[in-house]
């Protein structure tokens, strides 16, 4: 990977973040207090059992959801409890979105999936083209561009999916278990590349996984359990021996 232009420097502060859903006997807390920082470069993994608030929390990162009380600070947006309607921008200019799922259009390339994404945020097809061709080159697709998803791996179409995400140099990246398609040695790869990311372009990266073998690998681990994250030494919580 060629070091190319970096991404504005990321810091992602989340503070005291609380989130409920439903109303009196029925109410249920789900995020008790979330308190998160994430530097520029870092990768960060999250885990916890299933149903304990990782996809709310990241939807909440994500601007697609907002949270009862709270901040959040990323670069120069601050939000939180802000509707959705209210923080475009974030979403726009500030987060990109890795599912397990590619959402890749068939019938289009991997040029054009990235260029597509990069014109429905407003650009013009001349101003999206050389951006959507340096997020592949980053990727390591250069030479797939012309590709269609049916044409390519699952690990190469879930790099489409990255570089869609980074094509518009957003200094976040939120990945919801972004391996669980994937086959062992593809989904090594994709953490590799995350690293890289991380390491070249400055990218932050909030990774949710349920594979502690993937999760060891990020800079730092963080288990969401009981509304709340811990910090200590999740290698221990988990069983996980050093390397």
């Amino acid at each position: 990977m060629n070091k190319l232009e970096e991404c504005p420097k990321a810091m992602l502060k989340v503070s005291d973040l609380k989130k409920g859903f439903g109303s009196g006997r029925n109410r249920l807390e789900v995020l008790k207090g979330i308190n998160i920082e994430i530097a520029a470069g870092e990768l960060v993994s999250l885990m916890g059992p299933s149903g304990c608030g990782k996809s709310t929390l990241l939807n909440i990162c994500g601007g697609l959801l907002e949270a009862d009380s709270g901040t959040i600070e990323l670069n120069d947006f601050s939000y939180g409890t802000k509707p959705p309607s209210r923080v475009v921008d974030v979403r726009r200019n500030g987060v990109g979105w890795i599912f397990q799922d590619f959402h890749l259009i068939e019938r289009l390339s991997a040029l054009d999936n990235v260029m597509f994404s990069l014109e429905l945020s407003g650009l013009s097809t001349s101003e999206a083209e050389p951006l959507a061709k340096d997020a592949l080159e980053k990727v390591g697709l250069g030479d797939r561009m012309n590709f269609i998803p049916s044409q390519l791996s699952g690990g190469q179409a879930q790099r489409v999916a990255i570089a869609r995400a980074i094509s518009g140099s957003r200094p976040l990246l939120l990945a919801d278990e972004p391996t669980g398609n994937l086959d062992v040695k593809s989904a090594l790869g994709i953490l590799d590349l995350f690293k890289e990311l991380c390491e070249v372009s400055g990218i932050s990266v909030l990774l949710v996984t349920h594979d502690p073998n993937l999760a060891k690998r990020a800079d730092r681990m963080l288990l969401l359990k009981d509304g709340v994250t811990a910090a200590s030494n999740i290698r221990e919580a988990w069983g996980i021996e050093e390397e």
